[in-house]
């Protein structure tokens, strides 16, 4: 793979830095500015798709009934998986995991599983012998910076998005329905845990939020907040050199709130879009009812 593909040139280095120091951003935005967003759902439940300026990646959740962990007999599984391939940069290649592939599976997981954003004792159907197991993929289809935030609205999005077939239990026995039967049931979430990306320059005096690639390739060191918009924090982690002032990453938290609460906005604003949609002629209604009786 040539080096250029994936490198800045010391001059493109030196022209970005001098204008962070100068109070400018390549693209014109403020330090504290995200690309636009767009947030759209494909035609089954549990697909999103995000597109954060030229980065775009897209969820898929599924889910398919499984025997639990030995160890947690009363929960289903939730898993995330992440595959970052040549098509979304030359930087990556196809069967060869990277330490940034793993570091964003790491930080989803912490975000959302250990959070316990997901009911996973809503998805156990009988006692150490069945469950759900809903795993979510996550696929890096453009890089261009920032691809945790992106990754976690994605999911969070596709999450709420998601709906598992309905069951019956009778006994040991697990009836689960096709959807044309029966109305597919939403998963259970607690919380909307979401990542917000600081990147350090300059010993730590810039911060910027969303950075691109050229930006991320210049950076010092990496914060990633990820927080609800009840302001309650899941998880901090702190990469690179760079030393981090407390009080200053406590500052940061309130950035990060604000930030938490417009995606949030978006992700339900999107979803009433959709559901709208897909709702013709009081069709959901019409299952609801079936379900009931």
């Amino acid at each position: 793979m040539p080096r250029e593909a994936v490198e800045l040139s010391l001059n493109e280095q030196t022209f970005i830095l001098q204008a962070l120091r100068e109070g400018e951003r390549l693209d014109g935005r403020g330090f504290d500015s995200y690309r636009a967003l767009e947030l759209s759902f494909g035609d089954e439940h549990g697909f999103a798709d995000v597109k954060l300026g030229q980065t775009r990646v897209a969820a898929r959740i599924s889910a398919q009934v499984v025997a639990p962990f030995p160890d947690r007999p009363f929960e289903g599984i939730f898993q995330v998986n992440t595959e970052l391939s040549p098509m979304a940069s030359p930087a990556y290649e196809a069967g060869r995991p990277t330490l940034n592939e793993s570091l964003i599976s790491r930080i989803l997981e912490k975000t959302v599983r250990r959070s316990s954003s997901v009911d996973t004792e809503s998805l156990c159907l009988v006692a150490g012998s069945k469950c759900f197991a809903v795993r979510a993929d996550i696929h890096v289809l453009a890089f261009d910076g920032n691809l945790l935030d992106a990754a976690c609205i994605a999911l969070i999005a596709a999450l709420q998005h998601f709906r598992r077939p309905d069951v019956t239990v009778d006994g040991d026995d697990v009836k689960v329905w096709n959807i044309k039967e029966k109305e597919p049931v939403k998963l259970s979430l607690f919380h909307h845990p979401l990542c917000v990306s600081f990147s350090y320059y300059d010993g730590g005096d810039i911060i910027l939020l969303d950075a691109t690639a050229s930006e991320e390739k210049v950076r010092e060191g990496e914060v990633v907040i990820s927080m609800n918009k009840y302001g309650e924090i899941c998880q901090v982690a702190k990469y690179g050199g760079v030393t981090v002032d407390a009080v200053t990453l406590l500052g940061r938290t309130t950035v990060a709130l604000e930030k938490v609460k417009y995606f949030d906005s978006l992700i339900q604003e999107e979803l009433a879009n959709d559901e709208r949609k897909r709702n013709v002629g009081d069709l959901i209604a019409e299952l609801s009812a079936v379900n009931d009786r």
